[in-house]
């Protein structure tokens, strides 16, 4: 999986490209980190579009990074999400726990 990362208004998106599951662990959570300790940033949005396939590491990788966030007081989104990767989302109801477009 490869990350590029933008910010811009207090945003920071994570744009993913490829699979994202059990082995895109570090590089994941090396994308995001900067992201929670930085108070310019409010919102971390993870964009899917370049997604193809995700397991149940990757859901686990997303609780874990709404659990940081939340813990000081910043959001998390999800978008671009299509096919499979859609569908894996809702049969999780992640619907539920962030906002997803």
């Amino acid at each position: 999986m490869h990350i590029q990362t933008t910010t811009y208004d207090g945003k920071a998106t994570l744009r993913l490209k490829g699979r994202f599951q059990f082995d895109s662990h570090r590089e994941f959570r090396s994308a995001y980190e900067p992201y929670i300790a930085d108070p310019a940033m409010r919102v971390v949005v993870v964009d899917f579009s370049g997604v193809d396939y995700l397991d149940s590491s990757a859901l686990g990788m997303l609780l874990l990074l709404r659990e940081k966030l939340m813990a000081v007081r910043k959001e998390a989104e999800i978008t671009g999400a299509k096919g499979a990767v859609k569908q894996v989302l809702d049969i999780a109801n992640f619907a539920r726990l962030f906002r997803i477009s």
